[in-house]
Order: C-alpha cells, then sequence, then structure tokens
C-alpha cells in the first residue's frame, strides 16, 4: 500500500504554497518523527554538510537537531516551482544552550514522488548571532499570514 501526502505533483501555484505551508508547519511542531513521515522511505538529504538517507536516518539527525537548537521558529517561503520540484527559501530563530540567539538563513531544493512525498532534500543554510531584542520569529505563523505573500527580509 502507497503512502499518500497531498498536494502532489504536478504543482501549481496553489498547491506549491499549501506544500510549503504544510513542510513549515510540520518543521515548526519540533516532533521529528512527524516530520520524517513526509519524505519517502528512501529519502535523501544534503543539509548543510551532513548527508542523511531514510526516515531512520532524518528522525535521529532532527532529535539531534532540536536538542541542540531551542526555541525554534520557522519560516518558509516558496521560491519557485515546476512538475514535481519546489525551491524555497527559509529563516528560523533559535538559543544553544548558552542563551545566545541565532538566526539562520538558507534556500532548499525538494523533488517529490508521484505520492507527494519528498524523495530529496537540498539545504543550503548560514548563521547569524542576534540579540534576542532582535528576534521576529515568535513560533508558528499566524493565520492571517498565511496567505502566501512574501514576509522573509533579507537581514
Amino acid at each position: 500500500m502507497s503512502e499518500d501526502r497531498p498536494p502532489r505533483p504536478p504543482f501549481t501555484r496553489e498547491s506549491a504554497l499549501a506544500k510549503v505551508q504544510a513542510a513549515e508547519d510540520g518543521w515548526n511542531s519540533r516532533d521529528p518523527r512527524r516530520v520524517a513521515l513526509a519524505y519517502t522511505p528512501d529519502s535523501v538529504w544534503r543539509n548543510r554538510d551532513a548527508f542523511v538517507t531514510g526516515r531512520e536516518e532524518i528522525t535521529a539527525f532532527l532529535t539531534a537537531k532540536w536538542q541542540r537548537e531551542h526555541q525554534y521558529a520557522l519560516r518558509k517561503s516558496l521560491w519557485a516551482f515546476e512538475d514535481d520540484r519546489i525551491a524555497v527559501r527559509f529563516q528560523y530563530e533559535w538559543h544553544d544552550a548558552d542563551g545566545q540567539w541565532w538566526r539562520s538563513y538558507g534556500n532548499e531544493l525538494w523533488e517529490f514522488d508521484a505520492h507527494g512525498l519528498m524523495s530529496r532534500r537540498e539545504a543550503s543554510i548560514n548563521d547569524t548571532p542576534i540579540d534576542a531584542a532582535d528576534r521576529r520569529i515568535f513560533g508558528p505563523r499566524p493565520a492571517e499570514e498565511r496567505d502566501g505573500a512574501e514576509r522573509l527580509p533579507l537581514r
């Protein structure tokens, strides 16, 4: 029996926006097992300099990530889409065990199977230290900002 994770390719603007928002919501749950279910059982990742394959490794990777990155809060924005691929830019904020806040900026390239599961994810990410007073992401995206509008300033 095949797993199904709509929306499925080929993507339209509306379905690509829905896929991006669903990914943002999943990652903001900080639940590694929930997030891993959005990927094929043999999904291949490049995340910074880490290479991860399959749901078991994805779950372990995310578990370690969210043990390090406290109060993680993410925003994703659709950059482009075509057929079975989506490109996003994102920012997230978090603090380390010493209380230093960080803003992480990046781009992701996604590829999906026919069932809407992500089979490939490539992420390039840079971290910038910030003061707590400079934070701008405070938890999941509010309902009034779920319209697909671009709200990620470069700095």
